[in-house]
């Protein structure tokens, strides 16, 4: 790229968490074949992942990347094969800082989880979808444990992309403290990326604002979009379910699924230039 020379704008559009509920499997479907979303991830020990699978093999230009869950959800394998990463009621913790020090510190937990996030990408293999990308529930994937187990076992399955989960200063607004602190972890985690040669995007949006990108929030980030690879994520649905995680309790999933189906929206990005585009694309 010669001096002056402007970068293109590129723009990946997820929704999370496909597989977790039918309202979810819905909106994702429904965002790609009539809204701006190019991508997903695959959320494997979901109640409805069978569901998503089935949808997403009927979608060849959707994007399906694994979200690999270790935290706030359940294990694909046998509990008594992951006791040390589940507690009484079968669920993974949902305390991140403390999993987080147990994934650190005691090797017979690395060891199940290890296991646990291969059979995850198993599971995604049997699917027959092709793997757009890998990252991780509450985006744990920035833990050192977790990013090199997930780099280490994803390239057994042909893994060539991860989300970085870095949002940047943006209109004028300045970071918190907790970002600060994760944007150096964030910098060590671009590093093994780029080491083992895999593609991620320059940036994120929707962290500072989880559960709540509806339109208003949405159309000032693509009219000032960056150039270079931008990632838009969020948590649409067509309504609520049963067992919603209580962190979710306030996210606006119906605001956000029609958002991207929004005609101002879709607008938006044609007038920005930016293009459209899944992981596999960078």
């Amino acid at each position: 790229m010669g001096t002056g020379e402007r970068r293109l704008k590129r723009l990946i559009v997820t929704g999370d968490d496909f597989g977790l509920s039918l309202p979810i499997n819905e909106a994702i479907e429904q965002a790609h074949t009539n809204g701006i979303l190019t991508t997903t991830c695959l959320m494997m020990s979901g109640a409805a992942v069978a569901d998503a699978a089935a949808r997403a093999r009927r979608l060849p230009e959707l994007g399906v990347g694994l979200h690999v869950v270790a935290v706030c959800g359940r294990p694909v394998l046998p509990i008594e094969e992951v006791s040390g990463l589940v507690g009484a009621d079968g669920r993974f913790d949902d305390n991140l800082i403390r999993a987080g020090f147990r994934y650190f510190f005691l090797p017979h937990v690395r060891q199940q989880l290890e296991a646990e996030i291969r059979a995850q990408f198993q599971a995604f293999r049997e699917t027959g979808l092709a793997l757009d990308h890998a990252n991780a529930h509450n985006h744990m994937h920035i833990h050192p444990t977790l990013l090199g187990t997930i780099l280490r076992i994803g390239r057994e399955f042909g893994l060539k992309a991860v989300r970085v989960p870095f949002e940047p200063d943006f209109q004028g607004r300045s970071r918190s403290l907790g970002a600060r602190f994760v944007a150096i972890w964030i910098d060590a985690m671009k590093r093994r990326v780029r080491k083992q040669g895999l593609r991620y995007n320059e940036y994120i949006f929707g962290l500072e604002n989880t559960g709540q990108m509806d339109r208003d929030h949405i159309l000032p980030i693509i009219k000032d979009l960056p150039d270079g690879v931008s990632e838009i994520f969020s948590h649409p649905a067509t309504g609520r379910w049963d067992g919603i995680d209580p962190a979710a309790s306030d996210y606006r999933f119906e605001a956000e699924f029609a958002a991207l189906i929004d005609e101002d929206v879709r607008v938006s990005v044609e007038a920005s230039g930016a293009q459209l585009i899944s992981y596999r694309d960078i």
